[in-house]
């Protein structure tokens, strides 16, 4: 049976003054943490956001007369490459060799956003959260830089880590 961590529902940070953040050495000075001594553990980590947009730039995405191109395909792409390098993105995250990453868009009837959600897969001594956030961070950026010159008012936001899980490394 899986050991699951809890799902994320709590937006906020814990106010448990006892807790000690693990990029903190005992002088704290950033660090590094050290996994070498966890095992490899199949996880996964799920994140999403989305950007507002107004319904004329989904109209000519849908139609494919952005000028950039398809950008949903190209903020997907943009993602998935996104997540491969966060280590080098964020200077304490470990560089993770991810064995799969997918990304979803959805645009609600209210045609004024499109939802992202990330999946980042790993099995690692550490989890794979950075990189589905960074998936999804990336995509939306994506979707912003390819829709700039037709709509002004895009707004990205809601950025959140939806769920972490992690099991025994069996073959899948």
């Amino acid at each position: 049976m899986p050991e699951s961590d809890p799902e994320i529902s709590n937006p906020t940070p814990s106010a448990n003054s006892g807790a000690r953040l693990s990029h903190l050495d005992e002088r704290g000075e950033a660090r590094m943490v050290d996994v070498s001594a966890k095992p490899a553990l199949f996880r996964e980590a799920v994140a999403c956001g989305e950007i507002r947009v107004a319904s004329t730039t989904l109209d000519l995405m849908e139609s494919d007369r952005m000028a950039k191109g398809n950008v949903l395909a190209t903020a997907r792409i943009a993602g998935i490459q996104a997540a491969k390098r966060t280590g080098e993105l964020i200077p304490l995250c470990h560089p993770l060799p991810i064995s799969h990453c997918e990304i979803h868009f959805e645009t609600p009837e209210t045609r004024d956003r499109i939802r992202i959600t990330a999946s980042a897969r790993i099995t690692a001594a550490t989890g794979v959260e950075m990189e589905a956030l960074t998936a999804v961070s990336v995509a939306a950026l994506t979707v912003y830089d390819m829709c700039k010159a037709v709509d002004k008012g895009m707004v990205i936001g809601d950025i959140r880590l939806l769920k972490k899980t992690k099991s025994e490394a069996l073959h899948r």
